[in-house]
């Protein structure tokens, strides 16, 4: 039974959020503070974070930060605000975030998005192939300048460091590196990576593009490996 941990300090919604997943077939666990959400993480054993924003003690931007810089815990985080601005929503999304859903929100939409990324997840971990098949679709490594780069561990080197990316900049990396020099716009990856029932658009493609710029190129500003090509899209080269 997959596990999620609820970090919402509005009892009702707490409560809301747990009986529909309960209700689903899920195990959850509710804290109300900021300052509970990283030490029950690490206690282990979540598979998916559903994140309120304005918690107290911590706020939710806080949170994920550490979360994808600070501790070696790699799971979905979906966070749940009632803040829509465009601005809110890309500064989540830098920070790591996979997701993002408005209050008040229909709770068959949130289990739903919940079922989405942990089968997503689980693809990309390799746990959905418990047979431990391999395919041409999955190949155990890519090469790619001077990275490396495996699908099945959901790891990335650069000239032998590791580097820790997010769910959704690993996916967005491994699409381009199993298409290298082919063009994709904005919306195409978007559409590849978060799908079309995905509550956002495709400006999100820029700031993860920006994030992982950061993480594998030897200069973000001046990029060798994914190309701008301006008025097209992106391109990675090989």
């Amino acid at each position: 039974m997959e596990k999620i941990l609820i970090a919402e300090d509005d009892g009702r919604i707490a409560q809301l959020e747990q009986d529909y997943l309960e209700s689903n077939g899920y195990e959850t666990v509710v804290v109300r503070e900021g300052t509970q959400v990283l030490p029950q993480l690490q206690k282990g054993g979540y598979d998916l974070l559903l994140l309120d924003i304005m918690l107290p003690g911590c706020d939710g931007y806080e949170i994920c930060r550490r979360v994808r810089d600070e501790i070696d815990i790699d799971i979905p985080i979906l966070m749940v605000t009632a803040r829509s601005e465009a601005v809110d929503v890309i500064r989540g999304l830098g920070l790591g975030a996979n997701d993002y859903i408005n209050k008040p929100f229909d709770p068959s939409q949130l289990v739903a998005r919940v079922r989405s990324h942990l089968k997503r997840y689980a693809r990309l971990t390799g746990k959905a192939d418990r047979d431990g098949r391999k395919d041409g679709k999955n190949p155990e490594r890519i090469e790619v300048a001077d990275l490396v780069i495996e699908p099945r561990t959901w790891r990335v080197w650069k000239k032998g460091e590791e580097r820790k990316l997010a769910n959704r900049e690993f996916e967005l990396l491994r699409f381009l590196a199993e298409n290298p020099n082919i063009v994709f716009s904005k919306e195409e990856l978007f559409e590849k990576i978060w799908g079309y029932d995905y509550v956002s658009d495709a400006a999100t493609i820029s700031v993860h593009i920006n994030r992982l710029r950061e993480k594998i190129e030897d200069d973000a500003r001046n990029p060798q490996i994914i190309e701008t090509v301006w008025g097209a899209g992106y391109r990675l080269n090989a």
